[in-house]
């Protein structure tokens, strides 16, 4: 059994793949959930020695939790296939939870210039504001680049499968007094095109999603 099981939900990120999947760390395995691609990431991911899962559900919170049922390792690392995190990253973020100093380790993003539009950036200040409002946890950044232990993850009992997912699990830990902590992590330009926080309308639809998920949980 592997220690850590790297979760990237995936949807048409086949250029992207192979830099991604050759920067993940020595002893962690990855899970390249595809959402439905037509560009053959799946394929892409296969030969490059990937646990590849079929997720036809559309939605990030879908892809991602087939890919947490998938994994079997203790320690579950949750990042972008896009190429706007490096992989060999994830050591740092996964390291406080196997050390036992943390239950839920977020990657605060370090922006080079271009990586992260505006709005996404606005959107992104706002929600962890008010999570900083609502709970104890002092995050700065709803960053999708995470890792936690996998049975903790499931006894959250996580609902949303679309883009209020990574915000429900932040939500939830809380309630339930997890450490939650932030490290550092590069973001940089994704490689290809955007079909979420990149644009407007994934930003609108992501904003919408994180607003219903804010109203019905409760920390």
């Amino acid at each position: 059994m592997t220690a850590v099981d790297i979760v990237f939900p995936c949807l048409d990120e086949a250029a992207a793949l192979p830099a991604v999947l050759t920067a993940v760390p020595a002893g962690m395995r990855a899970i390249v959930v595809d959402n439905g691609s037509r560009d053959g990431s799946a394929e892409v991911a296969a030969d490059l020695g990937a646990v590849v899962v079929r997720e036809p559900r559309r939605g990030f919170g879908a892809a991602v939790h087939a890919g947490l049922l998938a994994a079997t390792a203790p320690v579950v690392a949750i990042c972008d296939a896009d190429g706007s995190f490096d992989s060999a990253d994830l050591a740092r973020v996964v390291a406080p939870v196997s050390a036992g100093e943390a239950d839920l380790v977020l990657g605060r993003r370090r922006a080079a210039r271009g990586s992260w539009p505006l709005h996404a950036r606005a959107a992104n200040a706002y929600l962890s504001a008010r999570i900083r409002s609502r709970t104890t946890a002092t995050l700065h950044d709803l960053g999708p680049m995470r890792a936690a232990r996998r049975e903790g993850l499931l006894a959250l009992d996580l609902e949303d499968r679309r883009s209020g997912y990574p915000l429900e699990m932040v939500l939830k830990a809380a309630t339930r007094g997890w450490r939650i902590v932030e490290v550092d992590v590069d973001y940089r330009p994704r490689i290809g095109r955007s079909k979420v926080t990149g644009t407007i309308r994934g930003t609108a639809t992501a904003i919408a999603d994180m607003s219903r998920v804010l109203r019905e949980v409760t920390p």
